[in-house]
Formats: structure tokens, C-alpha cells, sequence
């Protein structure tokens, strides 16, 4: 039948139909969905989701000895998947998020986001601006029942250490919403105080990529028809290169402090992408403090292999950065 004929597909990540249909391939990654725990703590912390927008859901991470009058750093991440796969609520995501939560003594918001390609990649933005949003109306904690807001981050929530974090695509989506927070005003003026950046989803042109590798195969599935773009390459679009022509001035990244992470064995995303942001993020002229770790591991292995020496020496880069006075 026409309707099951294939229009777009990536190998162990998602096949599209013509019908519209998409058929992603979970069970390649092990990945599945798991509950939240709002009653009973795993590993160190309570869990809950909350529904925020027809689009957008949020899990909530609580550390199970957190006291009444304790306030909490607050972390808002985004999960990877190349902007087409995974979610705040499967197995890897929920168990690191977690991790984070109670190891690093955290309130964590995970950000559910709708995937490509059956939106495009600025709706995904707008998605995950609306989660940042909603954490940010929360600095003014009064009725907190109204207006959806949620205790969790009225009375825990520290809104002067507000810090938004992300591997892989979730680390371009924490490029974008640090700019655009550069740009425009967060309810009740919160500020991001920093951005951790892991191994993120960026393709520069003058960096040899091979058209056959992962990160490029994707990007060109869920990027808008080229001829509808106005450039002259997918890997043009401000979208995935920070620094194209098109791009935004990095001086305009709106946090105050910026830790980048980027992995010596990852074959996803060349190291040297991350040294060329870095490089462009001085040049800029941003006012800011800029942290660069190098792990001696693959793309965004911490997740997978928590119990590494590598994983916890990041882990400690992460509290380090976190809870500097």
C-alpha cells in the first residue's frame, strides 16, 4: 500500500511513512517507560510528572531527605535522542535525571518534548521554552495551587541557582534556551545562573563530517527541505551550527556562568566541534565564566555506565560547578 511506503528513515532510530505514521526503535536502544515514584523514593529521590501544556510534561525530582525548610538548586534538563527519539519518562533518561536529583542535592525538572519529525525542530524549541517558562513562574510562590504551579518548586526551589542541562540534543536545546533567555525575560525575571552543555548536538561545516555518520544522517531527516531554508547546506542552519553566518552573536548567551563537556572517544560529536564553540564563546566578548572538561569516554556515556570512574569524576564537575559560592 502507498500509505506504508517509506519516506524517511535512520537506521536504529526512526523510520517515517507516507501516511505520517513514524516507527521508532526503542527496543534497540533498551530503552522503555517507566514510572514516577511520588510516594515512595528510588535511589535517593521522589519522582512525579506534571502536566503543563496539551504538549509539554515535566517529571519532578525530589531528594527524599530534603527538609521543609531546605532550598534547593534548581536543574532543568533536557534529554537526548537526537531530537527524534527517548523522553523524560524511559529507562536511561528517568535513572540518570534521578542520579542527578539525588546525588548532586537537586531539585530536577526532566522536560518531556514532542520529537521529530512530526514537528519541526523550532516547534521542539518552543516546547521546551514552555517548560522554562513554567519553572520560572514559580519564583513568585504564592498560590501555588492556582495557575498550575507545584510545591515541589515553590518551597524547595532556590530560583537564585537556576541551571539548565542537557546531553547530546538535550545539550543543543540548553544552547538555545540560554540564548534566548539572553534575549528575552523569564517570568518574574529569573535568571539562568548556569548552562552545562554535554556532548551537544552541533555540526559545523569546515569540520570534516561524514555524510554516512549519525549525527548527520539525522540532522537531514528532521531538517526543513533545503530548497525552503535559504542555505546553501542543512549544516548552515543556525539551528545546529552556533557558528554560521546566521547564527546569533554568542555574546548574547543569557547565563552567567557555562561548563562544557566533551568526551576524547566520542564518534558522534567530534571533540573539536566543542574546542571551536569554546573558542568563538571568548572571541564573542560574552561576559561570563567558561568551563571546558574533557572526558575520556564516548558520546554521552555517563548515562549508560553510571558506575565508571569517568561518569563519577563528571558528576563531581557538575557539583563543583553547581555549588560554588
Amino acid at each position: 500500500m502507498a500509505s506504508d511506503e517509506v519516506v524517511k528513515e535512520v537506521d536504529d532510530f526512526f523510520r517515517l511513512y507516507k501516511s505520517g505514521r513514524v516507527e521508532r526503535f526503542y527496543n534497540v536502544h533498551g530503552s522503555f517507560y517507566v514510572p514516577p515514584s511520588p510516594e515512595n523514593p528510588i535511589s535517593g529521590a521522589f519522582s512525579k510528572d506534571v502536566t503543563i501544556s496539551p504538549h509539554v510534561t515535566v517529571r519532578l525530582y525530589l531528594p527524599e531527605n530534603t527538609t521543609n525548610t531546605q532550598k534547593l538548586p534548581l536543574f532543568v534538563y533536557y534529554h537526548g535522542g537526537g531530537l527524534c527519539i527517548e523522553s523524560a519518562f524511559f529507562t536511561w533518561t528517568h535513572r540518570y535525571v534521578n542520579s542527578l536529583a539525588s546525588e548532586l542535592n537537586v531539585v530536577a525538572v526532566s522536560v518531556d518534548y514532542r520529537l521529530a519529525p512530526e514537528v519541526d525542530v523550532p516547534t521542539i524549541y518552543e516546547d521546551c521554552w514552555t517548560a522554562l517558562q513554567w519553572v520560572a513562574s514559580h519564583a513568585d510562590n504564592e498560590n501555588h495551587i492556582i495557575n498550575n504551579k507545584d510545591l515541589w518548586l515553590t518551597q524547595f526551589g532556590d530560583f537564585s541557582k537556576v541551571f539548565l542541562v542537557g546531553d547530546s540534543a538535550g545539550g543543543n536545546i540548553v544552547y538555545h534556551m540560554t540564548m534566548r533567555a539572553g534575549k528575552e525575560t523569564l517570568n518574574n525575571e529569573v535568571k539562568i545562573t548556569g548552562s552545562i552543555f554535554a556532548y551537544p548536538y552541533f555540526l559545523i561545516r569546515d569540520i570534516d563530517i561524514n555524510e554516512e555518520e549519525l549525527a548527520y544522517k539525522i540532522w537531514v531527516n528532521i531538517f526543513l527541505p533545503l530548497e525552503n531554508s535559504g542555505l546553501l547546506s542543512p549544516i548552515d542552519s543556525p539551528l545546529i551550527n552556533p557558528l554560521s553566518e546566521k547564527a546569533p552573536s554568542l555574546s548574547e548567551l543569557g547565563c552567567s556562568r557555562l561548563l562544557l563537556c566533551m568526551g576524547k572517544k566520542d564518534y558522534v560529536i567530534p571533540m573539536e566541534i566543542g574546542g571551536r564553540f569554546i573558542e568563538a564563546v571568548k572571541k564573542s566578548g560574552w561576559n561570563g565564566k567558561l568551563e571546558f572538561v574533557e572526558i575520556n569516554e564516548g558520546h554521552s556515556f555517563q548515562i549508560y555506565k553510571p558506575e565508571t570512574e569517568e561518569a563519577k569524576r563528571m558528576m563531581k564537575c557538575y557539583a563543583d560547578f553547581i555549588h560554588i559560592q
